[in-house]
C-alpha cells in the first residue's frame, strides 16, 4: 500500500510553500491564505513572514514573494496537492515552463513524517534542502507544530 493510500486517522500537519512573481505578488498570496482555509476538513494554524527571493532555475523573470503556511488537514497527500493546484488555477497559474514566472505556487513541502516518491507527488519536496528561505520559514513555524 502506497503511504498516499494509507486510511485515514486524524489530523495531520502539513507545510505548504506559497510563492508569487507576477502581478500583485502580496494579493495572490494573501487570496491563496484565504483559499486555504476553505479546504475540506483542512485548517490554517500559522502562516510565515513573506519574503522576496531571487528566482531559482536561471529563468529571466521578476523577484518572488514567498510564505509558509502550516496546515493541519484530515485530506491525504494527494487530496492536499490536489486542492492547492485548484487554488493555483484560480489566481491565474498556467503551467508552461518549468522553473517559469508564475502568479501563484503553492508546494507541498512536508506531510507529517510521511516519505513518498512517486512521479508527481514527492514528499518531502526534493528542494527543500536546498531553498535557504524555505528553511528560514520552516525555522518561524517550529513553535506551532507541536
Amino acid at each position: 500500500m502506497n503511504a498516499d493510500d494509507a486510511p485515514r486517522c486524524g489530523w495531520e500537519r502539513a507545510y505548504i510553500a506559497l510563492g508569487s512573481n507576477l502581478g500583485d505578488r502580496k494579493a495572490y498570496l494573501a487570496a491563496a491564505r484565504e483559499a486555504m482555509d476553505h479546504i475540506p476538513d483542512t485548517r490554517v494554524l500559522a502562516v510565515s513572514e513573506i519574503e522576496e527571493t531571487v528566482p531559482l532555475g536561471g529563468v529571466d523573470q521578476p523577484p518572488y514573494l514567498n510564505q509558509m503556511a502550516l496546515v493541519e488537514t484530515q485530506l491525504s497527500p494527494r487530496e492536499l496537492l490536489q486542492a492547492c493546484r485548484a487554488i493555483e488555477e484560480a489566481a491565474g497559474r498556467v503551467r508552461i515552463e518549468r522553473w517559469g514566472p508564475r502568479t501563484l505556487d503553492l508546494d507541498l513541502v512536508r506531510f507529517g513524517n510521511r516519505t513518498i516518491e512517486d512521479p508527481d507527488l514527492v514528499i518531502p519536496h526534493p528542494g527543500l534542502p536546498h531553498r535557504e528561505f524555505w528553511q528560514r520559514e520552516l525555522t518561524e513555524l517550529r513553535d506551532y507544530d507541536r
